[in-house]
């Protein structure tokens, strides 16, 4: 049972009617209005706010009090999104189209994510326009004090108990995102946007918010850690749960979904009930998989409503049977009418050809061999800084390139990338890198560089010698886009060592070194040595924990997408063969170990070509097992 702090007071022997209110949120729609993939042309039955919208329908029947919140990024995040970004198509009169079908479902609040400020704020200010229905945001304003949008709403509505007496009920909602926004896109904000703590924030502004409602709601674009406090947390949503005055709490930002197994374990969380700190809390997935529905009930008692009881839960928007996905929600017709001029008119300019590739370009064997995606973009990057490094401090110095994976399977996302040789189209290479990052360049030392890449080398789990039988490489916890392969170096990963940092980058095991054999131009790296590192925004504003980044790194900041060099590259150079010289190889351990992965039915074919890969039975969710050896 989650209680309101503010009423003490349970009852006073006055037992009248409970008003049960359901609350419902989105979170990291990412622009997936429809359940359609861009990137292979096809429907995807995992995704889209057009099937959430007939969840939402659907949850709405069942209660009498309902609302509805969106948690965040939700502009940017597939190619529609980035259609409607380009200049002269965002138009006033029509409004942003995500936002226009966010109307239709009646929403009535959202917060704000960290990918609504990465096509700039005047593209963002004007799209905040089309909506509604209010934003709010605590942590996030302008230099002069400002705040970006409001802080915190008060939203006054009319309930019914269940006696069917009416009441008026005063719902706060206050917003917070993650403070890191201003390195991630400081080419936007720097200058312009500053952040705070988010538990900071709550302090200052919650108890006053707290004073003029009855229920208080936190829209938290931010996910859940158990971890010690720093400040300055990206994901403080448990930190955020355990400051008074707060009834829920709406969490995202980390793709993941709540209450469920992604959480069992930590302290102060309740990943079966959805509890935080006690307090009711959803996180619903991503690209619309989802909608996270809290039921409350709420009594009256001296001092005013209070939280007697919740019921968490999270609707998916499909199934998975045999390895099948099996649709649970159908389109609402009214959203699907909303966008369709710029979804294909999308569709038609992710099919216009770029250039072609002579070898097919897949992310099925990441973790294990070159892979010609990573070595494309990191291709690609080093062709781009080149010519804007000349001339500079950091021109002379040795230049390295940072790529990684974004549809490789592993947590977040279980979709790869397959093209075969031949044409490449604008879809293809906007499959290859996902995200609309901005080029950068880092001065890092030679220690650094191995820092870099023994956090990279967290995605292997530990690998035990001398065990019989096949042990899992891959980590569960740790996402594919946290394995950067760094081109203009050589190495070797020991997989028997334990990992040196924590998925979240604390140092827990200071002995421990997975690099090994670090070399630059075929000779030792110097721990003292000096190299500037091609990267994106992200990692260099410190996205995922590396060392060598940060602020304090930076040389360049690129005028382009990591993206738009991939393209560019690829049309200046017509036809293009990605290496597939071997940058880092598994190091061998004391003795031969078995281990291994899982990969789609659709990588069969080129499994059954590759010496190293045995299939065995025992795959799991329709995946298959394959099996190899390190020796």
């Amino acid at each position: 049972m989650s209680v309101n702090p503010a009423f003490p007071e349970e009852g006073d022997g006055r037992e009248a009617p409970p008003v049960r209110l359901r609350l419902m949120e989105t979170s990291d729609l990412h622009m997936f209005v429809y359940a359609w993939d861009y990137y292979r042309a096809c429907e995807d039955n995992t995704v889209g706010l057009a099937r959430v919208a007939s969840l939402i329908r659907a949850a709405r029947a069942e209660s009498e009090n309902s609302l509805l919140f969106d948690n965040g990024d939700i502009v940017q995040g597939n190619p529609l999104g980035d259609y409607i970004a380009l200049p002269g198509h965002l138009k006033a009169e029509d409004g942003h189209r995500m936002f226009r079908a966010m109307n239709r479902l009646g929403y009535d609040a959202a917060t704000l994510g960290n990918h609504e400020f990465n096509y700039g704020l005047s593209f963002l200010e004007e799209a905040l326009r089309s909506a509604d229905f209010p934003f709010v945001c605590a942590n996030a304003e302008y230099v002069d004090g400002t705040p970006l949008v409001p802080r915190e709403i008060v939203l006054e509505r009319e309930v019914t108990d269940k006696a069917g007496q009416v009441h008026q009920l005063r719902i706060g909602v206050i917003g917070f995102l993650p403070p890191q926004i201003v390195i991630w896109d400081a080419m936007h904000l720097a200058g312009r946007v500053t952040t705070t703590d988010i538990v900071e924030a709550a302090r200052r502004y919650v108890p006053a918010l707290r004073a003029r409602c009855d229920v208080l709601v936190a829209l938290c674009h931010s996910g859940i850690s158990s971890a010690p406090r720093q400040g300055g947390d990206e994901n403080a949503a448990l930190y955020l749960a355990e400051e008074p005055g707060i009834d829920v709490v709406f969490a995202g930002h980390a793709h993941r979904v709540f209450p469920g197994p992604d959480y069992d374990g930590l302290a102060g969380v309740d990943a079966q009930a959805g509890r935080l700190a006690g307090k009711p809390a959803v996180m619903p997935g991503f690209w619309g998989s989802h909608l996270g529905v809290i039921d409350l009930e709420l009594r009256i008692g001296v001092s005013g409503w209070y939280v007697a009881d919740s019921q968490c839960e999270v609707r998916p928007v499909y199934k998975r049977e045999s390895g099948a996905v099996v649709p649970l929600a159908r389109d609402d017709a009214l959203i699907v009418e909303t966008a369709l001029s710029e979804h294909e008119a999308t569709i038609a300019w992710m099919a216009r050809q770029a250039g072609e590739t002579e070898l097919p370009l897949n992310t099925y064997f990441t973790f294990l061999q070159p892979d010609p995606c990573l070595a494309l973009i990191n291709a690609a990057q080093l062709w781009y800084v080149r010519p804007l490094l000349a001339g500079t401090d950091a021109g002379s110095l040795p230049l390295l390139s940072a790529a990684t994976p974004f549809k490789a399977g592993g947590l977040s996302s279980d979709a790869f990338v397959d093209i075969p040789a031949g044409p490449l189209t604008m879809r293809d290479l906007a499959n290859i890198y996902t995200f609309t990052n901005t080029i950068c360049v880092l001065r890092c030392s030679g220690a650094e560089v191995k820092e870099w890449l023994e956090k990279s080398a967290v995605v292997f789990n530990r690998i035990v010698p001398g065990v019989t039988v096949p042990q899992r490489l891959l980590a569960s916890d740790v996402p594919a886009y946290n394995f950067d392969v760094i081109a203009g170096v050589t190495y070797a990963i020991d997989v028997t060592q334990p990992a040196r940092y924590t998925a979240a980058g604390m140092l827990v095991c200071p002995d421990a070194h997975r690099i090994r054999d670090l070399r630059f131009d075929g000779v030792p790296v110097d721990p003292d040595q000096s190299f500037a590192m091609v990267t994106n925004n992200y990692r260099a504003g410190g996205g995922g924990h590396f060392a060598g980044t940060g602020s304090d790194h930076v040389v360049l900041t690129g005028p382009d997408g990591n993206r738009d060099a991939v393209i560019r590259y690829v049309t200046h150079q017509g036809s293009i063969s990605p290496s597939l010289e071997t940058v880092w190889r598994f190091a061998c351990p004391s003795e031969p170990v078995t281990v291994f992965v899982e990969l789609p039915p659709a990588a069969a074919v080129l499994a059954g070509r590759n010496e190293m890969l045995q299939r065995e039975d025992g795959g799991e969710d329709g995946f298959d097992r394959y099996t190899f050896v390190l020796s």
